[in-house]
């Protein structure tokens, strides 16, 4: 019996992997599917460079504003809505392109990592985010290896929110949380697709995307969110240029000083992504324009290779 499809469009941010999900599925059918942690939740279209509504109306595009920012929302969320959404597409028979930077998300989802549904904790990360601001974020990497030395080696110390939540499910379910990336099969084949640019060229992207973001209204749309009651020490608040935004409307920074920061952290996330999706990675087919994406997967797309 054949197996379900999927094409992966992975890489760092402002590499333009959005632009190419969108043409491949104007030029040959399909559906997207969005794997981007931060473009899962409502009203912040302009600070997580979502794709626009009118791209979005041009063909269908899922799990882009699905989660209230206040929420939060997880990796096991995720992979359960993920799944649900490539099942009801390969129903009715159209061909989903799975476009995103989140690492931990494609990764999952492509080798069925048993991730456990732990609710938040917010009584347990409250003290843990203390312990942080007291002793220090490695002071809290240690706490994590003692518990769970393969999560402590593959998290970043400056990520306390990933430490915290590795703790977090380590506590509550007796088991490492790194047990969760045993891998398995999905039950569906796939190709994935990197996008990537030249340093150079990547941070001037970058730099200059998040100029624009402010520029469209980045900071009012901080202000609605606030305004909505969504606390502003939400992990969704926490995103990069969020939080920024904070500490400008604050009077921690000044509207140049947030810029700033947003465009060294947004380059700081681009290394961080390209430590998920590797060039020395031999299931990642890097390609560079629409032509060479669909030269490395049309066989694949159309069920004529395997």
């Amino acid at each position: 019996m054949t197996r379900p499809r999927l094409v992966v469009i992975a890489g760092p941010t402002a590499a333009g992997k959005s632009a190419l999900a969108l043409e491949l599925a104007l030029r040959h059918g399909g559906e997207i599917v969005n794997a981007d942690s931060r473009q899962v939740y409502r009203g912040m279209e302009i600070g997580t460079a979502a794709p626009a509504r009118a791209e979005r109306a041009l063909v269908p595009h899922h799990l882009f504003g699905i989660a209230a920012p206040e929420d939060g929302y997880s990796l096991a969320l995720f992979q359960r809505d993920a799944r649900a959404v490539l099942d009801a597409t390969w129903t009715r028979g159209a061909f989903p392109w799975l476009v995103g930077g989140t690492g931990q998300y494609v990764w999952a989802l492509l080798e069925a990592w048993a991730v456990p549904e732990v609710p938040p904790d917010e009584a347990l990360r409250a003290e843990l985010a203390e312990f942080a601001d007291e002793h220090g974020p490695d002071a809290l990497l240690a706490e994590l290896r003692a518990i769970d030395p393969v999560s402590a080696d593959g998290i970043d110390p400056r990520n306390v929110r990933r430490v915290i939540r590795a703790i977090e499910v380590t506590r509550h379910t007796g088991r490492p949380f790194s047990d969760a990336r045993v891998r398995g099969d999905p039950g569906f084949d796939f190709r994935v697709l990197g996008v990537d640019l030249p340093n150079e060229t990547l941070h001037a992207r970058i730099d200059a995307r998040v100029v624009a973001m402010f520029e469209r209204g980045f900071v009012d749309e901080v202000r609605a969110l606030l305004a909505d009651g969504v606390p502003p020490g939400s992990a969704a608040m926490d995103s990069i240029g969020y939080s920024q935004v904070i500490r400008h409307l604050d009077g921690e920074i000044t509207l140049a000083e947030a810029v700033a920061e947003t465009q060294r952290a947004t380059r700081q996330l681009a290394r961080r992504q390209r430590q998920w999706f590797r060039h020395t990675d031999a299931r990642i087919t890097w390609v560079g324009d629409v032509d060479e994406a669909w030269a490395a997967v049309s066989a694949f797309v159309s069920g004529e290779a395997p």
